[in-house]
């Protein structure tokens, strides 16, 4: 039922909100995004991906952290039954049909299913682009260590790209997990977890390696999910502005990992 007290939001109005945030041709943008922060969208969810697309021209990039839907991650953690059923039939991951998390926002399948799309091979870590640059971003994603070197998150940053808020908070920002894997500070908590790898055809379960990402890397890293960006604010870091009726927030991803890098060394430096 379409809401009629609420404004119409149009691709035009949002192509000329991005431009105004500071999104430019050729950008290669990861973007986390709540739709209904936006308002109404005529045309739906898909005209903000066709948007931004259109913003960043034949050149530009987009790119999102996905997931995987029915990931097995806290499988050591079930019951019983639930190990068995999922160690006997759990499909395997397949970048090309394992469905997006729709826990990280519902432009996460959009994207993925986008023509043209290309997909990660890290089941948990796994992101999603379109344009230029998309193949490349995704490609060759380690699976030890998913979120540090090599990583798309390492590949945005060298590539100069950009980090977008489209009305989502700045706790959902992936990029801040490289930045935890690059700081220098000690007792960085490890966790270890089995995925099942399509590999030759065959399923496989590969155990990972990785530093916690659920928020228990270091103490009270929640707390500096919300800090470090608001910090990064206050100096005159990044830009922000409304996109439709969505707070957003724009911020260069190599700068701003290199301010979240030093936040985190001095202030865990201290409690080594």
């Amino acid at each position: 039922m379409v809401r009629i007290n609420l404004p119409p939001i149009t691709k035009s109005r949002l192509m000329g909100d991005f431009k105004k945030l500071g999104i430019k041709p050729a950008d290669a943008i990861m973007f986390h995004a709540s739709v209904k922060a936006i308002g109404w969208i005529v045309g739906g969810p898909d005209v903000v991906i066709q948007a931004l697309l259109d913003v960043l021209e034949k050149e530009g990039t987009l790119m999102m952290y996905v997931g995987w839907e029915d990931s097995p991650y806290n499988l050591a953690k079930w019951s019983k039954n639930w190990q068995q059923a999922y160690l006997k039939e759990c499909p395997s991951f397949n970048p090309r049909t394992s469905r997006a998390h729709r826990k990280w926002s519902i432009l996460t399948e959009y994207l993925r299913t986008w023509p043209s799309a290309y997909r990660s091979g890290h089941p948990d870590a796994s992101c999603a682009a379109v344009g230029a640059k998309a193949k490349w971003l995704t490609e060759n994603h380690p699976l030890q260590y998913g979120y540090g070197l090599d990583s798309p998150l390492d590949k945005l940053c060298k590539t100069k790209g950009k980090v977008l808020l489209l009305g989502a908070p700045f706790g959902s920002i992936t990029l801040l997990h490289y930045a935890e894997h690059l700081a220098n500070v000690t007792n960085k908590q490890v966790v270890r977890y089995k995925m099942p790898i399509l590999q030759n055809g065959k399923k496989v379960w590969v155990e990972i390696e990785e530093f916690d990402t659920c928020g228990n890397i270091l103490p009270d890293a929640r707390e500096y999910f919300e800090i470090i960006p608001r910090e990064f604010l206050a100096i005159g870091r990044g830009r922000c502005g409304k996109v439709g009726a969505a707070q957003s927030y724009l911020f260069d991803a190599d700068e701003f990992v290199k301010f979240a890098v030093q936040w985190l060394e001095r202030k865990y430096s201290k409690q080594s």
